[in-house]
C-alpha cells in the first residue's frame, strides 16, 4: 500500500481503499482449485491398489469412489475390510461414517456459498469435502468462492475416480500388496491427515492417547472397533475441553487446512 499523499495545503489525505480486481480473484480461484485437485487426485492410486488388495474387485472399488467420495472414510472402510473380511463390514461402515461426519459441518458452512436450488445443493453435497471447503473460503469475493468450490470439487472428483481406476487395475496386476508396502497406505494416509493438526497440547494428547488405546485394543476386539473406541477419546476430550484453552471461543469460520485426501 502506498503512503498517504500530502496535498498542497499541508493536509494529509489517505489513499482510497483498493478495490480487489474481480477478474484476478476469479483467476486465483481457478488456479487454486486446479492445483489442489491435481495434487489430491494422486492419492487415489494408493486407495485403488489397497482396495483391491483388501478383497474388493475393480468395479466395487470404483463404485466406492464414485458414491462415497471421501478419502478418509474410503481408506477406513477398505482397511477394516482387509483386516477382518466381510464379518467386519458393520465396523467398517461405522468407521467410515464416523470420519464422514465432518462433512456435515462443512455443508452448513458452505450453504451461503452454494446458493439456492434443490438440484444445485444436491450436487454440491457430493463435492463438499475438506479441499473444496478450504479453497472456497480462502477466496476474496463471493463469486470467487463459488468458483473455487466447484472447480476444486469437480476437479478432485474426476481425478480421484480416474486415479482410483488406475490404482485398482495396477493392484490387480501386482498381486500381494505387502511386497510393495501398499498394505501400509491407509495408515500413512491417516498420518498425513493428522500430522499438520498436531500444533497444540490438546490435539497432541488426543492423538497419543487414541493411538495407545487402539494398539492395546487391537488384539482383543474385532477389526474396526479399536478405531471407533479410540475416536471416543477425542469426543470426551472435546466435550469437557480438557487441556484446551477455555478463554478462546470456537471460531465458526475455521476451516481445515488443505490435506492430501478429499
Amino acid at each position: 500500500m502506498r503512503p498517504p499523499t500530502a496535498r498542497h495545503d499541508g493536509v494529509v489525505a489517505a489513499e482510497p481503499p483498493v478495490v480487489p480486481d474481480p477478474g484476478r480473484a476469479e483467476s486465483r480461484a481457478w488456479r487454486d482449485g486446479i492445483g489442489v485437485a491435481l495434487a489430491t487426485s494422486a492419492y487415489g492410486i494408493s486407495f485403488g491398489a489397497l482396495s483391491v488388495a483388501s478383497g474388493l474387485d475393480v468395479w466395487q472399488t470404483c463404485v466406492l469412489s464414485l458414491l462415497m467420495f471421501t478419502g478418509g472414510s474410503q481408506f477406513a472402510f477398505v482397511g477394516v475390510i482387509g483386516a477382518g473380511g466381510l464379518a467386519a463390514a458393520p465396523a467398517a461402515i461405522a468407521s467410515a461414517s464416523l470420519l464422514g461426519v465432518r462433512n456435515i459441518a462443512y455443508g452448513m458452512r458452505m450453504s451461503p456459498v452454494i446458493g439456492r436450488g434443490f438440484w444445485r445443493r444436491a450436487a454440491a453435497a457430493q463435492f463438499t469435502i475438506d479441499e473444496s471447503t478450504a479453497v472456497s473460503l480462502a477466496q476474496d469475493s463471493p463469486r470467487a468462492r463459488t468458483i473455487g468450490f466447484w472447480v476444486t470439487g469437480l476437479g478432485i472428483y474426476a481425478g480421484w475416480n480416474l486415479s482410483t481406476l488406475a490404482g485398482a487395475l495396477l493392484g490387480d496386476v501386482l498381486g500381494d500388496p505387502k511386497a510393495y508396502g501398499l498394505d501400509a497406505a491407509a495408515a500413512a494416509a491417516f498420518l498425513a491427515l493428522l500430522w499438520p493438526r498436531l500444533r497444540a497440547l490438546q490435539p497432541i494428547a488426543v492423538g497419543v492417547a487414541a493411538a495407545v488405546l487402539a494398539v492395546v485394543l487391537t488384539p482383543v476386539l474385532m477389526p474396526g472397533l479399536p478405531v471407533i473406541v479410540a475416536a471416543l477419546v477425542a469426543v470426551v476430550v472435546g466435550w469437557f475441553n480438557w487441556l484446551g484453552r477455555r478463554d478462546r471461543p470456537a471460531e465458526p469460520d475455521d476451516v481445515p487446512e488443505l490435506g492430501g485426501l478429499p
